[in-house]
Order: structure tokens, then C-alpha cells, then sequence
């Protein structure tokens, strides 16, 4: 973390021991990501297969991921998603999710549907993701509370408006979102804040919430920053997504300088470095 952040993770309170267990350390907390999915943005249909799924799992862990997060439906930060249904999701997940909870790391469910984060936190997950920061489904606070589990609490837009100001409106947006998550009964301290990098945002938008996310730091609460293979970095570099790793490298270190708790990214080896090696020296100065 830099000497200059208005704070860094472990400045925060958590009371779910998962949290504060990554938030005392001096570098974020890495989620591996795990699209179980035939039409993710970046690896749609490597993994849906459940033993590559569980070996890519495997993986990840060993390069030293903290948490991995499994998402059964694609939610393209871009058009051309494809909705499914959430019996569909289920029979995606079903094959899968139990070996990777076996395995013993953290598991989180990258799910809009409070259905599927259900089912996945009675099966041994950890931790709720929702896209839509518990403001699409009216029954996903309420299933989160019932658990006692963290929360990911992402800022979407149905539509993006290269007009407005974006840093006002995902504050709004999280002021709503952490609304709802009082009155479900959801704890302050199981709650996690996500600026939704490319989700119903510009390219520039994205860059302006990963340069002020210190923005956020009023809530007093972890942020989750998922910057990786994102298409604002092709309108910095041309590239597709597999080509984006240095951009993507480069989002996470200023998100982790900014205060960022965990980094949500494909490329779990060379996450854990960056951060890791980041910390090593600042913690020089």
C-alpha cells in the first residue's frame, strides 16, 4: 500500500473473520475468477467443462489465490450477455461447486440471483457477489442477511451516459445499496464495495473510478476492484482480452494503492506477485 492513500485495507473494521483476516495484511486479498460459462468476455467456454473447471480451481490456489470466485452466467460488462435461467445456472454450478469448496479455499458466487447465491452458500460458499449490488433481486439482501455471509456489493447501470458524473453516481448508487443491506439486516462489516469497472460505464469512466477510488473511502468499508482484461485498456493499447495482462497489472497496483482490499483477476500468478512484490517495497520507504 502507498504511504499516500487516504487509507489502506487494514485501517478498515470487518467483523466476519474472512474479511479481517485479508484486511490485516499489507497487500490485498486476490480473488481468482472461474466463468463456468460458454460466453464469457474473455474465457467463455475454457472451463465449463467441471474437471477443467475444478483444475483451473486447483491452479489458481496453488498460485496463491485467496478466494475464487465462480460465476455460472456470463455478465458481460458489455452487450451481448445472455440471460439464463437460474435453474440453468444451478445445473452449471452443481457439477462443480462442492469439489472447489473441498478444496479449502474460500469460495464466492458471482450471482444476480438470490436462487443460486441460495444454494451455493448452503453449499459451502462463502460469499455473495452481486453485479447489481442488491438492487435487482428484491429477495437478495434478505438471503445474504439469513446467512450471515460477506457481500460484494457492485455498482451497475442498465445504460451507460458518457454526460454524467460518474463518481456521484455510483455514491448514490452504494448509498441505495447500503440502504437495502440495513434494513435486510445485512452487518456493515460483511458488506464489500465494488466500482463495477466497466460495467454500464465509458472507457473513461472506468479510469476515472480506478484514479479516484479514494472516492469511496467515505464509507469506511473494503473495496473489491476487478479491473482485469477490461476493454478500457484497449482504447489505451489495442489488444483483446488475452493480450491485456500489463494493463490489467497496471489498474490493479493503483486500485492497490488507492486502498483496494482484494483484486478480482484471471491472471491469479501474476496478481499475487505484483501486489505482493508492490508491498515489499513500499513497505521500504
Amino acid at each position: 500500500m502507498s504511504a499516500n492513500s487516504p487509507h489502506s485495507a487494514s485501517d478498515l473494521t470487518s467483523s466476519h473473520p474472512l474479511l479481517r483476516a485479508w484486511l490485516a495484511r499489507p497487500f490485498p486479498a486476490v480473488m481468482g475468477i472461474l466463468n463456468v460459462t460458454p460466453d464469457s468476455f474473455s474465457d467463455g467456454g475454457r472451463f465449463d467443462a467441471p474437471e477443467r473447471a475444478i483444475a483451473q480451481a486447483r491452479s489458481m490456489i496453488a498460485a496463491g489465490a485467496d478466494i475464487i470466485d465462480i460465476g455460472a452466467e456470463s455478465t458481460r460488462p458489455y452487450k451481448g450477455a445472455q440471460p439464463v435461467t437460474a435453474e440453468e445456472e444451478l445445473a452449471r454450478l452443481r457439477p462443480v461447486l462442492p469439489a472447489i469448496v473441498a478444496l479449502g479455499v474460500p469460495v464466492s458466487i458471482d450471482s444476480m440471483k438470490s436462487q443460486v447465491v441460495a444454494h451455493a452458500l448452503e453449499q459451502g460458499a462463502a460469499v455473495a457477489n452481486d453485479v447489481w449490488g442488491l438492487q435487482r433481486d428484491p429477495a437478495m439482501a434478505e438471503t445474504v442477511a439469513a446467512h450471515g455471509a460477506p457481500v460484494v456489493v457492485m455498482h451497475n447501470r442498465t445504460e451507460v451516459d458518457p454526460e454524467i458524473d460518474i463518481i456521484a453516481d455510483m455514491l448514490g448508487f452504494f448509498e441505495r445499496s447500503l440502504d437495502i443491506a440495513a434494513k435486510a439486516g445485512i452487518p456493515a462489516g460483511n458488506i464489500v464495495l465494488d466500482p463495477g469497472i466497466g460495467f454500464g460505464k465509458t472507457a473513461e469512466q472506468s479510469m476515472t473510478a480506478l484514479a479516484r477510488l479514494d472516492a469511496f473511502a467515505c464509507f469506511g468499508l473494503p473495496v473489491l476492484v476487478g479491473a482485469s482484461r477490461k476493454r478500457f485498456i484497449s482504447t489505451v493499447v489495442a489488444s483483446e482480452p488475452q493480450e491485456r495482462l500489463g494493463g490489467s497489472i497496471a489498474a490493479h497496483l493503483i486500485a492497490a494503492q488507492r486502498g483496494a482490499a482484494i483484486i478480482r483477476a484471471h491472471d491469479v500468478a501474476e496478481t499475487v506477485q505484483a501486489v505482493r512484490v508492490a508491498a515489499a517495497i513500499e513497505a521500504q520507504r
